[in-house]
């Protein structure tokens, strides 16, 4: 991932979600930050309070900020995609907040830092 704690960054940082097939991110939303996510392998689900998006290998979505969103992996095979969020919240543990439960809340879930 490149952000503030890896490369310096100052107003948001990338990384690379890997799901395999069945798994999800649970709904949840950023309350400071739009985030853009790029599929490169495979095919995601992003469900939204709207219709379902669709994303394909190539193709792109634009999240608002404030808007819950659940990002799904359908298919039979791993997807993957990268994603950016900016601007960063002011602190990390106010940059992603869940409004579903977690699947396996005793299991270690991954950790986003925004900010140092």
């Amino acid at each position: 991932m490149l952000g503030p704690q890896t490369a310096g960054a100052e107003t948001g940082f990338l990384g690379v979600l890997t799901l395999g097939a069945g798994e999800f991110v649970s709904e949840h939303y950023h309350p400071y930050s739009e985030e853009f996510l790029y599929v490169t392998k495979g095919s995601l689900v992003v469900r939204t309070t709207g219709e379902p998006i669709e994303l394909h290998s190539g193709e792109g979505a634009l999240i608002p900020r404030h808007l819950p969103h659940r990002v799904e992996n359908p298919g039979a095979e791993p997807a993957e995609a990268v994603f950016h969020l900016c601007p960063l919240a002011p602190r990390p543990e106010l940059g992603h907040v869940d409004t579903e439960d977690l699947p396996n809340p005793h299991h270690a879930q991954l950790s986003v830092q925004e900010r140092s």
